[in-house]
């Protein structure tokens, strides 16, 4: 099993790319992947976070708070910002900028503390800013959304509350409880959690991307460029905000990535849910799924060879 998860984690990347490449050209082979199915598999990825997660990933928020308060507004003002300058200055109609910001306000994913880790980061601070996002997100994310959308379309908040509660929270809860109460019998399965997760992405991202094949061939080029700038500048803008406020490296790699990488399931997920007559909302998290995992570990190569 543990060789299978190295296969795995070492080869994510390709895989989701191979997969979304395969949903694009032959949508067919994929359809049997209902989109109804995205939120219980994203369910799945996010009890499986919560199964790894301990108090001691919570302390770090009592012992290191400006780390955490610093991440935390880095996090909902960097991406948010950058979508909505994206989308502007590239003309993008009601669903696409829609779906861009909606993957701007999502909190930072696991993928990130697994790039961190390649990364030679401060995986603890990577995990604890996840950690605490991820919780404030059922606020944060319909809020700023709606401030950034309200002009252009209607961004139904209480739907994306309860859905980020229903998809994100009671799943996290869970696991954190089974860990808590059942670390023993836990910890003989946490082996088997990258490659569950990993499964899951990948027919989130087949789901979503066959049934949007249309949609995302027929906005050509454009959606692409923003969603990989979007991605690109994040990890700049985070890199460059530790170096203003002197960081030690280690950190600086991991606001980087914390920053640049997205819970793009989480946001493809809500787009059925806060715009369902945007069918275009779903394709930018769809393609930022795709991206983010190619992108995180070529920056977590370069980053594990930084020692300043």
């Amino acid at each position: 099993m543990r060789k299978i998860n190295s296969f795995v984690g070492k080869y994510m990347s390709l895989i989701v790319l191979l997969i979304a490449a395969l949903a694009l050209s032959l949508p067919k082979t994929c359809m049997w992947i209902q989109t109804s199915w995205i939120n219980y598999l994203l369910m799945i990825v996010m009890f499986g976070m919560g199964l790894t997660l301990k108090f001691e990933d919570f302390v770090i928020v009592f012992r290191r708070p400006k780390d955490i308060i610093i991440g935390c507004i880095a996090q909902f003002t960097i991406m948010p910002l950058l979508a909505f300058l994206l989308g502007k200055v590239f003309g993008l109609e009601a669903g696409l900028l829609a779906g861009v910001i909606l993957v701007g306000t999502c909190p930072g994913g696991t993928a990130s503390n697994v790039m961190t880790y390649l990364g030679k980061g401060d995986v603890a601070l990577s995990v604890g800013m996840t950690s605490v996002n991820t919780l404030l997100a059922p606020f944060l994310t319909p809020m700023i959304t709606y401030l950034l959308l309200k002009t252009t379309v209607t961004v139904d908040v209480a739907s994306m509350f309860l859905s980020i509660i229903k998809v994100v929270i009671v799943p996290i809860a869970l696991g954190f409880i089974i860990n808590r109460l059942w670390g023993r019998f836990t910890e003989k399965i946490t082996d088997t959690l990258p490659l569950i997760s990993v499964l899951a992405i990948t027919l989130i991202v087949a789901a979503v991307v066959s049934h949007n094949s249309e949609n995302i061939l027929k906005t050509g080029a454009i959606v692409f460029a923003v969603v990989i700038l979007h991605n690109v500048l994040g990890y700049i803008v985070g890199y460059i905000l530790g170096l203003v406020l002197g960081l030690p490296i280690e950190k600086k790699k991991a606001l980087s990535i914390e920053i640049g990488m997205q819970n793009s399931g989480l946001a493809t997920s809500l787009a059925g849910t806060a715009f369902p007559d945007l069918s275009m909302a779903t394709v930018p998290g769809a393609i930022f799924s795709v991206w983010h995992n190619i992108s995180g570990a070529i920056l977590a190569n370069v980053f594990r060879r930084m020692n300043t």
